[in-house]
């Protein structure tokens, strides 16, 4: 559609310098972020930290983890989307649709801390209680979950970037992965870029700015108004695009809802964050993580979405399916720069979200499949170089994967819509995994596999009883979605609960699964686990309790009372959309300041440290001070040098005689593990 004026206005230039030049820049950044985290926390470089970040990160960087795990390409631009299709109600389904199961999660996050506080990946958990199979079975489902949400990524970004700028689809598929690997681990930056995209769009259209094509609330409304009366949306009440009353808003609503149960459950980036938080902040980083993210869609949908309609933009079906809407908008009110500033979020979202997801499988292949299948006695250094290769493999994989797919046919709309009803079989076993330990591993791997058959038979049946027809446009359309979404939930917890209550396992002890977890789960590199129930069992009782009352409290209004409220209101009036757009405004700034600002305060040591003052520093400089090169070992670690030189200056310990050798060498093991341990 390149006769619309907006469509490859930037150079080609322009899309590999964003693809290309970012990641070579954010490369860089990543790179100095590691020396620092080396140098002036004392972090090291092993398995356990590239997977768990040494399971003690603080509330605030698990939100924002949150934030960039949830903040797909499809966030920024499907949001859009729904706001074209539906309306008002669009962006507020979008992100209550979401959001209610980040909150949710938050009890899982309590819950694995509570009984597996030294696993790696929750598929660990799941072979050690429910076995073998149950373990392959739920790993399929994982691997599935992790491929197409990666896919949505690279579709959706590679989609913008060759509409945009003219790259070739199949470099975007390609170059965009290859970027992922570049920017690793840098939620936190990007997080806060997006953010700042989201204010600025949002203050420019509703600030009243001279010479924009609309200047304020009340223009949106008026073209609104306007254009609601010539094209009307059919569900919606008067065909207003101003109302909540919208069928189709709340139809796309219920898919969102079951769809999200899937995509979260079953993406081990999700479950990293919960072993990577420390137990006091699981809980609290979830809910927080979910209130933030809530601003994305709602916030810049609201805006971009709307404003689209309200300038009544020529877009075709086929561009809005591709997510174009947010460009197109970009185009109409910033000209070029426009252009370019949406290009750039996407790949912040596409890149963050994407190292989560990359990370997810390395985690998967490194500890499910090499260590529990290939290698058992891989040691943290082996570990750590089979992480990085899969994360590569997986790399290219997904590339061409999701090349694959744009060459069949397959957009962003379409992944949007199936995903879940393919994995959404997996929320009730893998919640029971934690919950209920009544659940036998027959229960767990009937209701997975049939969720997912029965899930896929009633999407088939249901779209060719709708359409006649099963084609790629027709299987992509909400009402067999809805259908499969649906039965896949529903099914696979049926099968669940019959089952147990039926045929119980009567064997099953939390505390027996406890101790097999700490006995069969092995923690490498010498690295600690705070033990949540030895740390304080009153404060996780607690902290579990909360998790229930808040998400409960804020689902409850969120998805109930909040559209409930905006009933009576019908078709909007203009005060009451000024309300509307003023409140998306506040959550989406308010969510900035706490995006850019709450990790940074959290973090004040590590700042007081390069400076060179506080306790951290202080404690850099001690063991600077006890490192002794020549006793060191061949790891060549800090800590384990200064161990070493303890023990053969106290007066306990003699420079050994060949004779005595394994005797001492027994008792330097214990002090090394009695100092590991106190320190």
């Amino acid at each position: 559609m390149r006769c619309h004026g907006w469509l490859g206005l930037a150079p080609s230039g322009v899309g590999y310098g964003i693809v290309v030049g970012f990641g070579a820049f954010f490369a860089l950044v990543c790179s100095l972020l590691a020396w620092f985290d080396v140098t002036f926390i004392g972090h090291r470089d092993t398995s356990e930290h590239f997977q768990t970040a040494s399971r003690n990160i603080k509330t605030g960087l698990i939100a924002v983890d949150v934030v960039s795990h949830w903040t797909w390409s499809i966030t920024l631009l499907q949001s859009s989307t729904v706001a074209w299709n539906y309306g008002i109600s669009g962006p507020f389904w979008y992100s209550a649709g979401a959001v209610l199961q980040i909150m949710l999660f938050g009890i899982m996050a309590i819950q694995i801390k509570r009984k597996a506080p030294n696993c790696h990946t929750i598929l660990e958990v799941v072979r050690l209680r429910w076995g073998k199979a149950a373990h392959l079975v739920f790993l399929y489902l994982f691997f599935i979950n992790n491929l197409f949400i990666t896919s949505t990524l690279i579709i959706g970004g590679g989609a913008v970037i060759h509409a945009l700028t003219g790259v070739a689809v199949e470099a975007s598929a390609m170059l965009i992965p290859l970027s992922v690997l570049a920017v690793f681990t840098s939620s936190y930056l990007h997080s806060s870029i997006i953010f700042v995209g989201v204010v600025l769009f949002s203050v420019y259209v509703y600030s009243g700015s001279d010479g924009a094509p609309i200047a304020s609330i009340g223009d949106v409304y008026d073209n609104l108004v306007v254009r609601s009366a010539a094209v009307p949306h059919a569900t919606n009440r008067d065909g207003s695009a101003l109302t909540m009353w919208s069928v189709d808003g709340l139809e796309f609503g219920g898919i969102f809802f079951a769809s999200c149960f899937g995509w979260i459950w079953a993406d081990q980036g999700f479950w990293q964050s919960a072993i990577a938080a420390r137990p006091s902040a699981a809980f609290k980083g979830y809910i927080l993580g979910g209130l933030l993210w809530f601003a994305v869609p709602y916030t810049l949908a609201t805006t971009l979405g709307l404003t689209a309609l309200a300038l009544d933009l020529p877009l075709s079906a086929k561009e809005v399916a591709s997510g174009l809407v947010p460009p197109a908008v970009a185009y109409h009110l910033f000209g070029k720069g426009g252009v370019i500033l949406i290009a750039i979020m996407v790949f912040m979202a596409v890149t963050s979200s994407g190292s989560a997801e990359f990370l997810a499988v390395s985690s998967l292949f490194s500890y499910d499949i090499y260590k529990t299948y290939l290698r058992p006695k891989a040691s943290g250094k082996q570990l750590l170089l089979v992480s990085r290769l899969a994360v590569l493999v997986f790399a290219l994989f997904a590339g061409v994967w999701s090349i694959a797919l744009i060459k069949i046919g397959i957009d962003i709309n379409w992944l949007f819509f199936v995903i879940g009803l393919l994995v959404a079989s997996v929320f009730p076993p893998i919640s029971f995994l934690l919950t209920w330990n009544a659940v036998p591993k027959g229960a767990a791997i009937a209701s997975a596999l049939g969720g997912q058959a029965a899930a896929i038979i009633a999407w088939l049946v249901s779209t060719h009883v709708l359409y006649g027809e099963v084609t790629i446009t027709t299987t992509a359309l909400s009402g067999p979605s809805l259908a499969g979404n649906l039965v896949a939930i529903l099914v696979s917890a049926v099968i669940s609960i019959v089952w147990t209550l039926i045929a119980p396992d009567r064997n099953a002890s939390w505390e027996q699964l406890r101790t097999d977890l700490h006995e069969k789960i092995e923690v490498l590199d010498d690295a600690q686990v705070i033990d949540s129930e030895r740390e304080d069992p009153a404060k996780m009782a607690y902290a579990y309790k909360m998790t229930w009352i808040w998400a409960g409290c804020l689902s409850v209004v969120v998805f109930i009372i909040w559209p409930l409220m905006t009933l009576p209101a019908g078709v909007f009036s203009k005060s009451y959309f000024t309300f509307w757009i003023v409140l998306a405004m506040i959550w989406g700034f308010l969510a900035a300041l706490v995006v850019i600002f709450f990790p940074l305060i959290e973090a004040r040591e590590i700042f007081y440290a390069l400076f060179g003052f506080g306790p951290l520093a202080k404690r850099n400089r001690a063991r600077k001070a006890t490192f002794d090169p020549t006793t060191a070992e061949a790891n060549g670690t800090k800590e384990l040098g200064a161990l070493q030189k303890d023990k053969f200056s106290s007066d306990e310990f003699k420079p050994p005689h060949d004779a005595e050798a394994p005797e001492i060498e027994t008792k330097i093991d214990v002090l090394k593990a009695s100092k590991i341990a106190s320190s």
